[in-house]
């Protein structure tokens, strides 16, 4: 079973290389798949002198769905993870989401924060997290715990043939619909999370949650 680990990258050069050597350092074979989203830090300049990994180069900022569209045209593993850049989640956990695919118990895996151990994050982060669980899991008739997660395990198959069009976060939302609107139920495992601050580089804000309400009742009737 093949894994393909993207991960798309914007202004993250204090965590980007520490990030990749934590995903290598994961003892499952593996492609590792960088998209940078038109950064202006030093983060360019730190991918190209990583080795045993495959980097595209965007001229500009598109965002993150856009990232990950672009990843997926290059992708030769059987089953695609998603890994933000950034040191919120331990590639470590990757072992907890391929377990039930090993065991046929599932066929798309999440790995859920509201589960697992995890440092704190912001309260209205939190709240908004759960809001827009609550309403996926009304629009679909799920139990999902975190449907904002960034770790989700899905089969590149699905994933290509889900037509996503996401550009920026709202590809969390999107393509948590379009798999439920299969009738595919997502596995959960629990995962451990370390949120960061602003001052550290966050990038998601309270508009982008309206984003993602629009984008849970837009694919609700319409594909």
């Amino acid at each position: 079973m093949g894994l393909s680990v993207i991960i798309p990258v914007y202004n993250e050069e204090n965590t980007v290389l520490q990030l990749i050597q934590k995903v290598k350092a994961v003892k499952i074979p593996k492609e590792i798949i960088v998209v940078d989203d038109g950064s202006t830090d030093r983060t360019p300049a730190i991918l190209k002198k990583v080795k045993g990994i495959k980097t595209i180069f965007k001229k500009k900022n598109e965002g993150k769905g856009a990232a990950i569209r672009t990843a997926l045209k290059h992708v030769t593993g059987d089953y695609v993870i998603i890994q933000d850049a950034d040191l919120e989640y331990d590639p470590q956990d990757y072992f907890r989401l391929l377990k039930p695919i090993k065991e046929k118990k599932a066929e798309v895996v999440y790995g859920s924060r509201f589960t697992g151990e995890r440092r704190n994050m912001f309260f209205w982060h939190m709240v908004a997290n759960k809001l827009l669980t609550l309403v996926t899991n009304i629009l679909y008739d799920s139990t999902l715990s975190d449907m904002e997660t960034c770790y989700k395990l899905i089969p590149t198959k699905l994933l290509k043939q889900l037509k996503l069009k996401a550009r920026g976060f709202e590809f969390e939302p999107e393509v948590t619909a379009k798999i439920l609107k299969r009738r595919i139920r997502i596995y959960e495992v629990p995962i451990s999370y370390a949120g960061r601050e602003y001052e550290e580089g966050k990038k998601i804000h309270w508009k982008d949650g309206f984003i993602a309400l629009w984008t849970l009742l837009k694919y609700r009737f319409v594909d």
